[in-house]
């Protein structure tokens, strides 16, 4: 989430000058569309970092608490449940960064263009 100090840094065609006044840090502060975007973004960062900590200590508790199980042969061989487990933790992981790129892209970025362009005027 960018700082309102920080919404026309990469804006090289501005006319006016980049440098902001606390009253413009002020205003972006109050616009309800930037508290809609960090709110968003918020939950979002939330709701993933917690369900990637749910997933990897599950994984330490299982390891702690019930080693055998993840011993345990799939088929016979010498792929075991610790194994899957792990390669799904990986995929998860992999989703989760997904899921974000996705929710940024389509959800956060319009919103915080909407912002950038209404308090640029």
């Amino acid at each position: 989430m960018q700082h309102p100090r920080d919404l026309n840094k990469n804006n090289y065609n501005t006319k006016r000058s980049l440098a902001m006044t606390p009253e413009h840090i002020e205003s972006i502060s109050n616009h309800p569309d930037f508290q809609h975007l960090v709110r968003r973004k918020r939950r979002l960062n939330g709701s993933l970092t917690l369900a990637m900590l749910v997933i990897y200590y599950g994984f330490v508790l299982l390891v702690a608490f019930s080693p055998s199980t993840l011993g345990q042969s799939l088929s016979g061989g010498v792929t075991t449940v610790g194994m899957l487990v792990g390669v799904l933790m990986v995929l998860v992981s992999f989703a989760l960064t997904g899921i974000y790129v996705h929710r940024a892209n389509n959800v956060l970025d319009p919103l915080n263009d909407k912002v950038k362009q209404e308090c640029a005027q």
